[in-house]
């Protein structure tokens, strides 16, 4: 009888001691942060700062994975069909809020595919041209695109994206004729206007800054309504004759619909954590990011409202991106 009682006793410490070595504190591996673009713009920029300092503060490598195409869908497309498990989040931008409405097939939803964790932060974009076009304000360069129609080639990180957006509200509201030449991502849509491959773009703060710096670029005008604190001394475009233009870049991070809440808390206080180091701080403000926190439930509601503003102002410009 002694016998059978403590072979009870000791099958139910193994089924009760069951759940608690299945909860295993997270993250226990490796996590993945999937960035839909290549390296060297915008989003891939943020994307390292944050990985690396998230590395330190969660104690397992967050390793940056680049899979461009497609508009920023490919990489999308490949974490919304991740384990939710904490262990894939996705970078993600407006031209996720874009993309339902400038694709016909899309093999995600972003609010029904993913869970939100925080918004990271806001960039304008630079009006920039190759030094060797004869333009140095927004008058001239409407005065030529008028002289010259569909001359001007303008590149983009993508179809849909706000770089591509904002250059079709300038056509719109300048009632000029451009033509657009989308690129795989921020970094390669620079090279081709380094290069004088394209005469224009309307890049991220962070993907040119430093070649203006440098004199390789030549910078026209922000594209936002408000000046930025990276480069006070810019213009708007709306300062320069098309009131009410306003167009930038936002970053977010989500997970794939089904992460555990806790995951999503821990991964949304870190986050916050990391944003606060004055040297993430320095080297966003550097880079023309105006960082930002959210809880999930703030970032779930902008990016709905996200989602709903620029169907709107795709419809009614007739955008297609396919």
């Amino acid at each position: 009888m002694r016998v059978l009682l403590c072979g009870c006793t000791l099958v139910g410490l193994i089924a009760g001691a069951h759940p608690v070595l299945a909860q295993t504190p997270y993250p226990a591996k490796p996590v993945r942060l999937i960035v839909p673009y290549p390296p060297g713009g915008g989003t891939d920029t943020m994307a390292r700062t944050l990985g690396q300092k998230l590395t330190e503060t969660l104690g397992q490598q967050v390793i940056v994975d680049n899979r461009p195409g497609g508009g920023a869908n490919i990489g999308a497309e490949l974490a919304a069909k991740s384990p939710p498990d904490g262990y894939t989040l996705l970078m993600c931008t407006i031209a996720h809020a874009t993309a339902g409405s400038l694709y016909r097939k899309l093999g995600y939803d972003v609010l029904r595919d993913f869970t939100p964790v925080s918004l990271l932060a806001t960039t304008p974009h630079i009006l920039v041209t190759h030094p060797s076009l004869p333009v140095k304000s927004v008058k001239e360069l409407i005065a030529l695109a008028k002289a010259r129609p569909n001359e001007l080639v303008y590149s983009s990180s993508g179809s849909g994206t706000p770089a591509h957006l904002a250059g079709e509200l300038f056509k719109h509201m300048a009632g000029v004729n451009m033509v657009h030449v989308p690129y795989k991502g921020g970094g390669p849509s620079v090279v081709a206007l380094l290069s004088g491959e394209v005469a224009l773009a309307f890049a991220t703060t962070p993907s040119v800054i430093g070649h203006v710096k440098g004199g390789r670029l030549r910078a026209i005008a922000v594209t936002t309504a408000r000046r930025s604190v990276a480069t006070p001394d810019l213009p708007t475009i709306g300062e320069l004759g098309l009131k009410g233009y306003d167009v930038g870049s936002w970053y977010g991070l989500l997970a794939p619909t089904g992460t555990p809440k806790d995951v999503v808390v821990r991964v949304n206080a870190e986050v916050h954590k990391v944003l606060k180091f004055p040297d993430v701080k320095q080297r966003l403000d550097a880079g023309g990011f105006e960082a930002l926190t959210s809880t999930p439930e703030e970032y779930g509601a902008f990016l709905r409202g996200e989602v709903e503003k620029w169907a709107k102002i795709i419809k009614a410009a007739g955008i297609r991106a396919d």
